[in-house]
């Protein structure tokens, strides 16, 4: 997919993503790599991301790949200070790792919660403190996203965890985006829809026989989700903060329609 924005427009940036190995997180890389922005990967096992970053290199894109589980607050503030020292600074953070699985609530034990809510909740928590200073810093004006999705405003079913954990993220986004006003840090997230080829889209929907029930006919892509992290960290989005930018294909207004 051709990008609308100028080519190099992220040049001089570096920016931090978690879960960056594959899927969406691998799609926003990608993107931000090809606007100039040096890129760090981050992923609990470094084999996860090393394929990733060779073929960033091979495309002419800076990239570092680090070893960070976001459930650990040190191994995230290791991972900020590595692309800090690599770079020089940190303009951007991504806070895209994320766990789910489905299981009705009757069923879900003590530990399945905490694992879901230590990654997605506590891991975008850990993010926001290790960058915080980086991005207050950043001469560009700091970014931070967080990857989210609106059914943790609907209500969903087998996914009680992830919803609420997810619905906690956009909470603490708004948060943020007021208290970091002030040292010129945006903060929104992203709510994709079902992106193909995702781990999320196999075992939400492609495993259970569930309907995406998406009015555009065909699942996301993750070009999709990285358009919208590329104006989410352009000029364009200046006065963008405090926001849920969603991307689903008309996910949530089929639903509402009977699709």
């Amino acid at each position: 997919m051709t990008s609308p924005f100028a080519p190099g427009f992220l040049e001089g940036r570096t920016v931090l993503i978690t879960g960056g190995g594959s899927g969406i997180g691998l799609a926003i890389a990608q993107a931000l790599a090809g606007a100039g922005a040096n890129v760090v990967l981050a992923s609990r096992k470094i084999d996860r991301v090393t394929e990733a970053v060779e073929a960033i290199r091979a495309a002419g894109g800076r990239a570092l790949g680090v070893a960070a589980d976001v459930r650990e607050p040190e191994a995230v503030q290791a991972a900020v200070a590595r692309a800090v020292a690599e770079f020089g600074g940190l303009d951007i953070m991504m806070a895209n790792a994320a766990g789910n699985f489905v299981v009705p609530f009757t069923e879900m034990s003590f530990n399945a919660w905490r694992t879901v809510v230590d990654i997605d909740l506590h891991g975008t928590f850990h993010c926001a403190k290790a960058a915080h200073p980086h991005l207050k810093a950043s001469p560009h004006g700091g970014r931070f996203i967080a990857i989210t999705t609106m059914r943790a405003l609907e209500g969903w079913p087998g996914c009680a965890h992830a919803a609420a954990a997810k619905a906690g993220v956009m909470s603490l986004i708004r948060s943020l985006a007021v208290e970091w006003g002030p040292d010129g840090i945006l903060c929104n997230t992203i709510a994709p829809g079902p992106i193909g080829g995702t781990e999320g889209v196999k075992r939400l929907y492609e495993e259970t026989g569930l309907s995406t029930g998406l009015p555009l006919g065909r699942l996301g892509r993750g070009e999709d989700i990285a358009q919208a992290a590329l104006y989410l960290c352009s000029e364009a989005a200046s006065f963008v903060t405090g926001t849920d930018l969603v991307v689903d294909g008309g996910r949530q207004r089929g639903q509402r329609g009977g699709a």
